[in-house]
């Protein structure tokens, strides 16, 4: 690594991995709900779980992309190994993707909840996520009954413009070498959702969470 490269890591890290400071995260938070979000917030990960298993009923089909904010708060285990829901995950995995792939597609498409995170919050209250394959895109868009999001407030940023920085300059390379690392392959910024305003009263949930979560 070059010494420019280097001091490049440290101001992207500076700029995108810090906890942001309460003022933004009240405004943001504001703006979010002005567009149709719901907006709760919690002082840490061990909150945001608890937040977030309380939103989600009984006996639900449960569904979640693959997310670090998910994995590192514990909710993704909990919600698979509970048994108080119908977590759509495990059994995708046992599923052959080459002979059951329209299974697949329907089981991920509609669940009653859908969990994960976004890589980026604006102030002006949108919310911005990208994806190499776009299967949880969907669900955030319309299909799940309910979405659920875990964002760590070091997303935060000031427009849209930044939010597509923060994901082609941040959020990707550190996505890449975790696919590699765990995959063998490649990640990449293929589909990228933008999400403005949501017209269905209560649908989505933004749990902010004061500590860094993911990516």
């Amino acid at each position: 690594m070059t010494q420019v490269q280097h001091d490049l890591d440290k101001t992207l890290s500076r700029r995108f991995a810090a906890p942001a400071e309460d003022g933004r995260v009240t405004r943001a938070a504001a703006a979010l709900e002005a567009n149709g979000i719901t907006v709760l917030r919690a002082p840490n990960s061990a909150e945001a779980k608890r937040i977030v298993l309380d939103l989600i009923p009984a006996g639900s089909r449960v569904h979640q992309g693959a997310s670090q904010s998910l994995e590192a708060s514990g909710i993704a285990h909990e919600v698979e190994r509970s048994g108080r829901y119908e977590p759509r995950r495990p059994r995708v995995f046992s599923m052959d993707r080459a002979t059951q792939a329209d299974e697949i597609r329907r089981l991920t498409a509609s669940p009653d909840v859908m969990l994960g995170s976004v890589h980026a919050v604006t102030e002006t209250g949108s919310l911005v996520a990208a994806s190499v394959s776009g299967s949880q895109l969907g669900p955030y868009v319309s299909g799940a009954g309910k979405v659920i999001l875990v964002v760590g407030t070091q997303k935060i940023v000031s427009d849209l413009e930044e939010a597509l920085r923060r994901i082609d300059e941040y959020v990707f390379p550190l996505e890449d070498a975790r696919a590699q690392a765990a995959y063998g392959v490649h990640s990449g910024v293929n589909k990228v959702l933008i999400v403005n305003r949501e017209w269905t009263p209560d649908r989505i949930t933004v749990v902010l969470c004061d500590e860094a979560l993911g990516f």
